[in-house]
């Protein structure tokens, strides 16, 4: 099968291309073909994905200005190739297009008749109305409004697809509003198992791609309003944060932060920590440093958006205001994991989180 990815999925050390590299992994376990397509701008070629594809093909991403006042949304106009096309058209493989940032060719006449897939990654035009919220820059607001509304027209070209694959149980909801073809297959990870250690850690964490602005606001919130106002020692871990989240830090003595660490640091960190500490105020797809902390950290406390109808409810701690889940992290800091936590997490977990039940619907389909 042919996969369109909007970015090089090697490292997968981000939310989107943790899925598209785990999918393409387990696709591969299972003896799948993989001719994987990447639009590079900016991250390097990865040979490690040679190793689990029968074919890599790059193409460039064409990141001119001018395109910001096209039609189209900007994430989907950026990523077309007719070197692309002519890939495609050399077999009748089924395609996966990954995320409405890749769909452009969705609607190219030469692909009738063949099998099309769509995996979403959010609700673009709801992720985007929310990153111009909490964005400072006065252009790159206009841009997020602007893409948002784009995205929310484009979205239509979707009904061409034959299955839209939702990954999470929200954005399942809110697709099949508009779409008959919906099926719900949740994120793909790379936890098989789950391992928490023993004992007590000896402080909370945060973990995020600093340089997005809902992971910013959420360690902002962390710092100027909850462990501001505790002991409790938070550790903030990601990349490039904000000028205005290392002042923030600065103040407290009880709060660090580790910018730029490799992935195997920040899943040790996850795994040392007594709370894994992930608010969002951004409730679209799932959230997969989520899974990362309930497959390898102890307790977890979040608010509402993080789990709402995800089928993660049960087992994290969820408070909604500062005062609240600061009176929790100091609950929880003192209270050591249990095997009863540990068995309602394996059991949700392996069932409805399962990289082999996902490739077993995926199969299904093609």
């Amino acid at each position: 099968m042919h996969i369109i990815s909007f970015d090089v999925p090697y490292p997968p050390d981000y939310g989107g291309v943790i899925d598209v590299f785990y999918k393409i992994k387990a696709l591969h376990e299972a003896g799948f073909r993989v001719h994987l397509h990447c639009f590079e701008y900016g991250r390097p070629r990865a040979p490690e994905l040679e190793k689990i594809c029968e074919q890599v093909f790059y193409y460039r991403r064409h990141m001119s200005k001018r395109y910001l006042f096209n039609p189209l949304p900007y994430i989907v106009v950026t990523r077309r190739s007719e070197e692309l096309m002519k890939e495609l058209l050399k077999d009748r493989n089924p395609i996966l297009f990954e995320g409405l940032h890749s769909c452009y060719h969705l609607t190219d006449p030469r692909l009738k008749g063949r099998i099309l897939l769509v995996r979403t990654h959010n609700i673009e035009h709801d992720y985007y109305n929310n990153l111009s919220k909490v964005e400072k820059s006065v252009f790159r607001k206009a841009y997020f409004k602007r893409e948002a509304i784009k995205l929310k027209r484009y979205e239509n070209v979707m009904s061409l697809a034959d299955q839209i694959l939702a990954i999470s149980r929200p954005d399942e909801e809110v697709l099949k509003e508009r779409f008959q073809n919906v099926l719900l297959m949740s994120a793909f990870h790379p936890n098989e198992t789950v391992k928490v250690r023993p004992g007590l850690g000896e402080f909370a964490l945060y973990h995020g791609n600093l340089e997005v602005g809902e992971n910013n606001e959420a360690a902002l919130y962390l710092t100027e309003q909850v462990f501001s106002k505790t002991s409790v020692p938070l550790v903030i871990a990601g990349k490039n944060p904000s000028p205005g989240l290392k002042a923030a830090v600065a103040k407290y003595p009880n709060i660090s932060l580790k910018a730029n660490i490799p992935t195997n640091e920040i899943d040790e960190l996850i795994r040392q920590a007594q709370v894994n500490v992930l608010p969002t105020f951004q409730a679209t797809g799932i959230k997969l440093k989520l899974l990362a902390a309930l497959f390898n950290g102890r307790h977890c406390l979040v608010n509402s958006p993080m789990v709402m109808n995800t089928g993660l409810e049960r087992l994290c701690s969820i408070r909604d205001d500062a005062e609240s889940m600061r009176l929790e992290t100091e609950r929880l800091f003192l209270q050591p994991f249990g095997e009863q936590e540990l068995a309602k997490r394996r059991e949700v977990l392996f069932s409805d989180f399962s990289n082999k039940e996902n490739i077993i619907r995926l199969t299904n389909l093609l």
